[in-house]
């Protein structure tokens, strides 16, 4: 154990080296979480978290990766300076962190080195973080030994990489998943879905594909004015992607189906693009309204991947009996099996929102899932109204301010 010369705080440690491996103006596919204790507002008695700290480490879930919880884990492409090997795979490394700081024994070093090396049995790379003045010859040796690498932090807030990791494979989990899902283009940190009807994502493609301007033709159609929502809507669900080194948007393989299916069905995409016109301002279900584009609207959300997760435990959920699911049945329900899937799929991660939600250890809180604004609006609005529109459930969703999460119903439309 070593002794650290200037007082920091495990939260501070932990804050600055988020911010250096996860910095707020990065916009490249990362997201990382702090484990659910940093979000306690007095971290050691008598020793106050800051607001700003407990806001930068935010937001926070109960992430099990080897046989604990790391402090910070997220995903993220890190520059070569932090790493021996700069990228595994065509996906950036599930990168673990823990943290020490000075208590009235010191600064544990040595355990934090232990505890990030027991996480790259599911993480890419991990490391320790810790005060610069108590990190010991003795504790880079040992970190080198279990590819472990340190993050020195000085009371300035500077982070310099003492040690460096080599990135390693790992076997997938759903705890891991779960971040990479969020990290992903499909994730609903932020905003994902503005819109709640499946046919202003569908037409989306057909108006990239057909001669003309996509925003022109979505207006002229009648299919959608908020063009930006239904464009982050269609890469949200995989039809089209921004491919770098070319200008504006690419089809999918599943966005060039949806447009062979235009063409087989309708005869031309601009014929498609008439139907959708017919449809606009319907309340209808789609898959009712319009039956082969429903379905078509049913194949793509499936390709969504929180969908094949909810309707999969919806229907355990009918099985053991709970046929007509409240929102607060399906959190729980789905917190027991996929904990911070659960937690990053349906609760909001902003305005102190999982410190209300979930305990120290993870667990939750019945009193907050009963009120409506604890919610992320994309999976609760939005997704919700779409596997309506879909067939797959039988109600539609509503926005956080009007949810009674009680009364709100999740039940399949057609259980098997």
């Amino acid at each position: 154990m070593s002794s650290a010369a200037r007082p920091l705080s495990e939260p501070q440690v932990l804050a600055h080296a988020k911010r250096r491996l996860f910095p707020a103006d990065d916009e490249s596919a990362a997201y990382a979480v702090a484990d659910t204790q940093f979000a306690s507002e007095e971290w050691l008695p008598g020793r106050p978290v800051a607001p700003a700290i407990r806001e930068r480490l935010a937001p926070f879930n109960h992430v099990r990766l080897g046989s604990g919880y790391p402090d910070l884990v997220g995903v993220r492409a890190l520059e070569p300076e932090l790493l021996a090997v700069e990228r595994v795979g065509d996906e950036p490394p599930l990168i673990a962190i823990e943290a020490k700081g000075e208590t009235s024994g010191g600064v544990d070093t040595e355990r934090g080195i232990v505890q990030a090396y027991d996480r790259l049995g599911e993480a890419n790379a991990a490391y320790l973080a810790a005060p610069i003045d108590a990190i010991a010859e003795t504790d880079r040796t040992l970190a080198t030994e279990l590819n472990v690498g340190i993050l020195g932090v000085d009371s300035a807030g500077s982070v310099e990489p003492l040690e460096v990791p080599r990135v390693v494979g790992n076997r997938t989990t759903t705890e891991a998943t779960a971040l990479r899902f969020q990290a992903s283009v499909q994730g609903v940190a932020n905003a994902s879905f503005g819109l709640n009807h499946p046919k202003n994502y569908l037409g989306y493609p057909l108006a990239h594909y057909a001669a003309g301007e996509t925003a022109t033709l979505l207006s002229e159609y009648d299919i959608v004015g908020a063009v930006d929502d239904a464009r982050r809507g269609a890469a949200f669900l995989g039809l089209i992607e921004d491919r770098p080194g070319l200008e504006g948007d690419s089809l999918t393989p599943l966005g060039e189906e949806v447009v062979r299916f235009a063409k087989s069905h309708s005869g031309s995409v601009e014929a498609a693009l008439s139907e959708f016109a017919d449809w606009y301002r319907s309340r209808k279900r789609f898959v009712d309204l319009a039956p082969a584009w429903g379905r078509l609207a049913r194949r793509v959300l499936f390709d969504y991947e929180a969908t094949g997760l909810l309707v999969r435990e919806l229907q355990h959920m009918h099985e053991d009996g709970i046929a007509d699911p409240s929102l607060v049945d399906v959190v729980e329900y789905l917190h027991e099996l996929h904990p911070s899937f659960t937690v990053e799929l349906f609760v909001r991660g902003d305005d102190g929102v999982r410190g209300r939600v979930l305990t120290d250890d993870g667990e939750l809180r019945r009193g907050p899932l009963e009120d409506g604004s604890i919610y992320h609006s994309p999976t609760v609005f939005q997704l919700k109204t779409m596997l309506f529109h879909a067939g797959i459930l039988e109600t539609r969703g509503t926005e956080p301010h009007r949810l009674e999460p009680l009364a709100d119903s999740w039940a399949l439309r057609e259980p098997v």
